[in-house]
């Protein structure tokens, strides 16, 4: 059990990480420019999703061998970076598609693909993992015991936090996104947006996060 001191002092450092714009941010106000609110809160409950293997990595004691391997370090980072551009070039592609279909409810196929699409950007963004495993054990009680379940106690802290907050992003941009719906050729300019943005984060993970 993780003292509830510690509890308290990671989860005001949480909130104030996870209120800085950073990559999990940026994709989600992509998103939701580019495919609304319910696309936007999709992406940050597949991205939440994403995490938990990263916590239970952690709490596990593999995320160490991950940060500490180049090869694989380097293979999550480009793969992470490479889907993130292809999501927004898709962004772009299919930006009449996008908004001409802006009145269309989200099918249960497109949801899943929604969720699965963010899911897999939350499971290859090393940023996350460098973080668990950095972080999460300075506010573990080692004379308390059952440190892995304290570590992935503070690690579902985290996502659930992450999740609240990178929601008001997305609640945010997909009401801005409602507003220029009202001419399609400003929607379509504004979903080109998002892909471009999502394009220029895949971009700067790329060249970026290096080993720590």
């Amino acid at each position: 059990m993780v003292p509830l001191t510690n509890l308290l002092t990671f989860s005001l450092a949480s909130i104030a990480l996870i209120a800085l714009p950073g990559p999990s941010v940026l994709f989600v106000i992509g998103r939701s420019l580019a495919l609304g609110r319910i696309g936007g809160f999709l992406s940050v409950l597949g991205n939440a999703l994403g995490l938990l293997p990263a916590v239970a990595a952690v709490a596990l004691g593999l995320g160490v061998i991950v940060t500490q391997s180049i090869v694989l370090f380097t293979i999550i980072k480009f793969a992470g970076a490479v889907y993130i551009v292809y999501l927004g070039v898709q962004a772009i592609r299919h930006r009449r598609t996008i908004a001409t279909d802006i009145g269309v409810s989200v099918t249960r196929k497109s949801k899943w693909r929604l969720l699965a699409e963010g899911f897999v950007v939350g499971l290859t963004n090393p940023k996350s993992l460098v973080f668990f495993v950095a972080v999460l054990p300075q506010f573990v009680d080692y004379q308390a015991g059952a440190v892995p379940m304290q570590l992935a106690t503070l690690g579902l802290v985290f996502v659930v936090l992450a999740v609240l907050g990178d929601s008001v992003w997305a609640l945010a941009a997909g009401t801005a996104r409602d507003w220029f719906a009202a001419s399609p050729k400003r929607l379509e300019g504004l979903s080109a947006t998002g892909g471009v943005m999502m394009i220029g984060l895949g971009g700067v993970l790329a060249v970026t996060g290096a080993k720590s």
